[in-house]
């Protein structure tokens, strides 16, 4: 259980546990580690670290915060599960459906305690990206079949889109990115000819950098309807390329998502 504030740029306080008794939640875990202050069924202050207005505390259980799996306070916690709990703005939006930064989850405990298949769609031109992306799975004892952008990883499995924006764009989950944090709860986009810019927002939702060649995004999102879609992607295929090398564990743990310029990873949102 992982406690930070800013969109995971303050760590508060960590603990791991060693094991669970099948029976415990979310909420004892919680207590049991850290002071806690509720209001009602709501976690308002964390170890003095309280909730202002324009803020809330914000859960995701293995990356998961609503769909399938949303994770209550009662829900029992499961054997290698990973919980973040995050104080941020609000402003933009009262809902981030999913974080990569949990990874490897959810690929390897899967969503809701269920462990589901996982499958890569891969643009055409971008075949040493979706190489790196199935090794990243790989090393975490996690199989991958690939397949074709478009073919769809349907409402039971967990897939991961490799390519430009320009080429995942037509993808719904893609869509709901596009239409801003307050719909796929991710604060950035990509804009211009071809997609060929990413901006970049703050907390409030307004643009604070925009990114041209070379720029890549690791993103996820979903609904209530279905599982987490991972988005893998960029301005062109050296963006791509760069976000592929950025799949790791200690590149993206405590993000909400992660843009990159080469070697440089820029957090999203801006502060």
């Amino acid at each position: 259980m992982t406690i930070t504030r800013d969109f995971g740029a303050r760590r508060v306080g960590e603990i791991t546990s060693a094991r669970v008794s099948g029976s415990g939640t979310l909420l004892d875990l919680l207590e049991r580690s850290f002071r806690v202050q509720m209001k009602g069924n709501t976690v308002v202050a964390i170890d003095g670290v309280s909730a202002q207005p324009g803020s809330k505390w914000f859960l995701f259980v293995n990356g998961s915060a609503s769909g399938i799996g949303a994770p209550k306070l009662r829900t029992v916690v499961r054997a290698g599960d990973r919980i973040w709990w995050d104080l941020h703005d609000d402003t933009a939006t009262q809902s981030v459906p999913t974080v990569v930064g949990s990874f490897p989850e959810p690929f390897v405990h899967g969503v809701g305690g269920k462990r589901l298949p996982v499958t890569l769609e891969c643009a055409s031109d971008v075949t040493a990206a979706c190489d790196r992306v199935a090794a990243a799975l790989a090393a975490v004892g996690v199989p991958a079949p690939r397949q074709l952008i478009g073919t769809g990883s349907g409402t039971s499995t967990l897939g991961i889109v490799v390519g430009t924006w320009r080429e995942v764009q037509g993808e719904i989950a893609a869509l709901m990115i596009a239409h801003g944090p307050s719909t796929g709860g991710v604060y950035a986009r990509f804009t211009g000819p071809g997609y060929r810019t990413l901006e970049l927002l703050d907390s409030a939702g307004r643009v604070a950098r925009r990114l041209g060649a070379g720029a890549g995004l690791i993103a996820a999102t979903g609904d209530v309807k279905s599982v987490p879609t991972w988005f893998v992607t960029g301005t062109d295929p050296a963006g791509v390329s760069a976000a592929a090398s950025a799949m790791t564990a200690a590149r993206l743990r405590d993000r909400l998502a992660l843009a990159v310029q080469g070697t440089q990873d820029l957090p999203v949102p801006q502060p």
